[in-house]
Order: C-alpha cells, then structure tokens, then sequence
C-alpha cells in the first residue's frame, strides 16, 4: 500500500470512528429519554407497537481480585498468568 493510499485509510478511519462516536452520543440520548419513561411509568417492561422494551435490575456477584490479591498475595500470584496482546491506535 503506498503512502497515499495509507494516508486516505487512516483519514477514512477517523472519520468513520467519528461518526461512530456521534451516533453512539445520539443512541444513548434515545436510550436516556426512554429509560426515564420508564422511570417515570414505574415500569421495567413496555410494549410499544411491535417492539417489547425492557429495562431491568439484574444482580450479580463477581470476584474481587483487588481485594483478594491485598488480602491473599502469594496465592493471588500462583493463580494468575501473563498475557500478550497488541492495541491499535490512530492518533
């Protein structure tokens, strides 16, 4: 690839990625505005035409590494592993 062709690539990139951004910011201020109907409603599920929406508390419990490893370091550090990845970034 040339540079020219890398260079519109990465132009095209940041501005998809841009766009993609914008919409995210306009999907949550839909998702918001919903949300707190439903707030509103006092409901955690609503039928609007053919769409079924639903907003709901789930629990759950998760492991506190943080602690664990504070609490527990020398069994923390038998259990855990090194991993190896790559990030890509346009700046």
């Amino acid at each position: 690839m040339s540079t020219n062709e890398m260079t519109s690539k990465v132009r095209e990139l940041k501005e998809l990625k841009a766009l993609a951004d914008e919409l995210a910011a306009e999907i949550a201020t839909i998702e918001d505005a919903i949300k707190a109907e439903m707030t509103r409603r006092n409901a955690e599920e609503l039928t609007v035409d053919v769409y079924k929406v639903r907003w709901t508390t789930i629990t759950g419990t998760r492991f506190d590494t943080t602690a664990f490893r504070k609490a527990q370091p020398d069994l923390y550090g038998q259990f855990t592993k090194t991993t190896t990845t790559r990030r890509f970034t346009v700046a």
